[in-house]
């Protein structure tokens, strides 16, 4: 008799599994058919997003062309910047200003008021009197703090002048990226205040800027 009972159980329990397994089956097999009109809308509906996103992303890029170039003068290097021209610029250069020849900002649009200190850019150009070694010594310190990377730095349109790349706090609070490269008794500083232009910056900025060293 006790015989009997083992089997009987394992029985039960294999027609209890096989039961669910089709009641499961069953329901979904329902759902799918109830709903499948439902289920193609959202599938065709994503997919639709996802390419009218592409397609703006697309034309938000195009409208960059073609640059816009700013030049320096010649006691900032001669710098030539091209930007998108999508963006706007206010500069503050002048050949007579020996300690800042050149204070740039650029930004998409209209240029933020550049008195509010809370305001961020999507690119800042810095020619001045400023050590490369005393600004390197400063970077240096948040590096040690964790908040900077630091690496050398070779433009490919300026390869005879060395400096360096600074990934990280670039500015107090505003995430971004920089380069310094010293010349002659300067230091050029470019940077993006925003990890949202870095794009920007290394393709555009970074590949098309040249200076007189």
């Amino acid at each position: 008799m006790n015989l009997l009972i083992v089997p009987l159980i394992l029985l039960l329990v294999v027609t209890i599994g096989v039961s669910a397994f089709a009641y499961t089956s069953y329901t979904q097999a329902q759902d799918y058919k109830n709903n499948v009109d439902a289920k193609i809308a959202v599938a065709v509906d994503a997919s639709e997003k996802k390419v009218s996103e592409q397609k703006d992303k697309d034309y938000a890029e195009k409208e960059k062309y073609p640059y816009v170039t700013y030049t320096g003068p010649q006691a900032a290097g001669s710098i030539r910047i091209q930007y998108p021209k999508t963006w706007s610029a206010y500069t503050v250069a002048s050949e007579k200003n020996t300690s800042k020849p050149l204070d740039g900002y650029f930004y998409p649009g209209q240029v933020p008021d550049i008195s509010d200190n809370n305001n961020t850019y999507a690119l800042r150009s810095l020619v001045s009197t400023s050590s490369y070694d005393s600004l390197m010594k400063q970077y240096a310190a948040k590096q040690k703090q964790g908040k900077v990377t630091i690496q050398p730095y070779q433009s490919p349109n300026v390869p005879n002048v060395i400096g360096s790349r600074i990934d990280g706090e670039v500015k107090d609070k505003k995430q971004g990226a920089m380069i310094l490269m010293p010349f002659r008794d300067k230091t050029l500083q470019l940077w993006t205040e925003s990890n949202d232009y870095k794009g920007d910056f290394d393709k555009v900025i970074l590949q098309n800027f040249t200076l007189t060293p």
